[in-house]
Parts: C-alpha cells; sequence; structure tokens
C-alpha cells in the first residue's frame, strides 16, 4: 500500500496533468460530458446501481431506450438514480445547492489546516461520519478543486474509496481515496487521446478532395466540441441554412466520420463516430419499428434537441500539444 504522502504526490501529479491537457482544449465540452458520464457510473455502482454510461446519455437527451431482453425494471431504476446522481452534479435544486454550499463550508475549513488534497479526503470522511448523504459532498469536490487546485470543475470524485470493502479508519482509508482520485484522472486523460484520436482522423478525412472555401472543417470542429449537435444548432454556429448544415451532416455520416444517434426525421442529433454506442442504445420510433420509416418528432423533443450545449467560437487546430514545462519545474 502507498504511503499517505506518496498517495498526495500522484494524485496531484495525476491531477495536474489533466488539468493542464485539458485548459483551453477545443474538445473540452465533450470530454467533460463524457467525464460526467463515467463519475455518474462509477457513484451509481458505488451506491448499489449498476448503470451503462450510454444509457445514461440517452436519458440526458430525453431518448428512448432499446432495452432488448434487458430487465426494463432494473434498467429504468438504475436510470433514474443515476439521472438524479447527474443532476446534483450539474444543475442541483434549490434545496440540493443548500447542502452544497453546506459541504463546501466543511471543505473550506479543513483546507485551512491541510493541504488541499488532505483537506478534501478529510472533509469527505467528516461529513459521511456525520451522517450526510453523499451526493451534496460529490458535486463540493468537484466545485471546491475547480476553485483552489485546478482551472476547470473536473468530475472527479474518488467513488471507488466508498466500496463497502475499503477500510474505513481515516489512516488507512484516506490514501485509497487520493488513489482512486488520481486513477480517475488517468482514465479521463485516456478518454480525452481517444476523442483527439477520432477528431484527428475524421479531419483527415474530411479534408481529402474538399473545396478551399468548404466550411467541413469547422463544422466538425463543433461536431467534435459537442457531445450532440443537431442540423439547426450547427447552422446557427456556421450561419448556414439548416437545409445546407443537414446536408453536411449526412455526408459526414455516410464518410463514417460521424453517426446520428436519435433514429427519426426531425431534430436528428449527431456526434463523432465515438458516440456510435449511444445510438445502438437509442431504440428505433413505434412506426419504424412497424414499418421501417421514421417519424416526427415531437415539439417539446425538439426543443430539448435545440438546447444541446455548443461552444460560440472553436479555432480549429492541427494538433493538440499541451505544455507541461509548468507541472514538471513544480
Amino acid at each position: 500500500m502507498m504511503t499517505l504522502n506518496a498517495s498526495i504526490g500522484g494524485a496531484a501529479f495525476a491531477l495536474g496533468r489533466l488539468d493542464q491537457a485539458l485548459h483551453g482544449h477545443p474538445l473540452l465540452p465533450a470530454a467533460l460530458h463524457r467525464m460526467r458520464l463515467d463519475a455518474v457510473r462509477r457513484q451509481a455502482a458505488v451506491d448499489g446501481y449498476a448503470i451503462d454510461p450510454w444509457h445514461l446519455a440517452a436519458v440526458i437527451e430525453h431518448l428512448p431506450l432499446r432495452l432488448g431482453d434487458a430487465d426494463r425494471g432494473g434498467v429504468f431504476e438504475a436510470a433514474r438514480y443515476a439521472f438524479a446522481q447527474y443532476q446534483w452534479l450539474v444543475s442541483p435544486d434549490f434545496d440540493q445547492e443548500g447542502a452544497v454550499q453546506e459541504a463546501m463550508a466543511v471543505l473550506a475549513r479543513g483546507a485551512l489546516t491541510e493541504s488541499p488534497l488532505l483537506g478534501v479526503a478529510r472533509g469527505l470522511h467528516d461529513w459521511l461520519e456525520a451522517g450526510h448523504a453523499r451526493p451534496a459532498m460529490r458535486t463540493a469536490i468537484v466545485r471546491h478543486l475547480g476553485t483552489t487546485l485546478l482551472r476547470t470543475p473536473l468530475p472527479l470524485t474518488g467513488a471507488a474509496a466508498l466500496q463497502a470493502d475499503v477500510p474505513w479508519g481515516f489512516a488507512a482509508w484516506a490514501p485509497l481515496f487520493l488513489q482512486a482520485l488520481a486513477a480517475e484522472a488517468r482514465d479521463a486523460l485516456r478518454q480525452l487521446g481517444l476523442l483527439e484520436q477520432a477528431w484527428r482522423q475524421a479531419r483527415q478525412i474530411v479534408a481529402t478532395g474538399r473545396r478551399r472555401n468548404s466550411r467541413a472543417p469547422a463544422a466538425l470542429d463543433l461536431i467534435a466540441a459537442a457531445p450532440l449537435i443537431s442540423a439547426g444548432t450547427l447552422a446557427g454556429c456556421l450561419r448556414m441554412a439548416p437545409k445546407n448544415a443537414l446536408a453536411l451532416l449526412d455526408r459526414f455520416a455516410d464518410q463514417g466520420v460521424v453517426v446520428e444517434v436519435t433514429h427519426r426525421s426531425a431534430r436528428r442529433l449527431f456526434g463523432l463516430k465515438g458516440l456510435a454506442p449511444l445510438a445502438a442504445e437509442v431504440a428505433l420510433p413505434r412506426r419504424a419499428r412497424r414499418a421501417g420509416g421514421r417519424i416526427r418528432a415531437s415539439a417539446v423533443e425538439e426543443a430539448l434537441a435545440e438546447d444541446a450545449s455548443v461552444p460560440a467560437t472553436l479555432s480549429p487546430l492541427a494538433r493538440w500539444q499541451p505544455d507541461y514545462a509548468d507541472l514538471e519545474a513544480a
């Protein structure tokens, strides 16, 4: 077992390396979305609910699930629990926000006497010892680290340290919590590398045979940065006609660069081909299942699709090269 000091150093290095790689990165929104899915998956698993992250992604976008022979009751129960944890993390309601602020006050008091990471471990341990629930402190940890140690509020909570078989005495538990934080950061950095690889491959495919004034590269950068995007949103960002944006998305889909995840005729949502697992989990519309066609989305679905978050501007980059000089010097 690693010593406490070694665990602190390992966690600090892993978090710093991830924070440096993500700072100013054009794929930051997509990377954070995937990190939140993984964070909620870990939290739900520790709390006794097995959730497929792509099920959660479909629930977030209000898309129907393709369940097959799965236990429908169990899947929906896990999805509801995971979505509740996602709400705590992303947009807590009034009462939840009050609990989060209380948890942040606990972390702030600990930061006065201990190092940032050890103070977080102490705060989480004391919070749970006092009988408080986990979600508020998890959200507080993300915010606290985002204001005291990191430049971006990264959804890292050390969920694995709350498994049932983990020793609970603080001296034995604190190194395990810090190691869990470091493992989450390393996994997020690996996921970022996969996103970058898919983005670079897609740009190479799109660059082949394009016109000099083509908007395809800018469109691809927007698609890569947003977890999911509709033709209307893409058209608004690029100031082009929606039908032209849809034609561009359909061409990307034919080239294998992007996938459509909604299986419908209106307000279709697209993402890079790495979202193929999400497309596989989304159920076909009822009429499409009966007749092999598509049906029009409801007005509610259209409004939800248009709310997909997309960065205001993106500068195309040939290759992203994070600078670790300051981190190595420290």
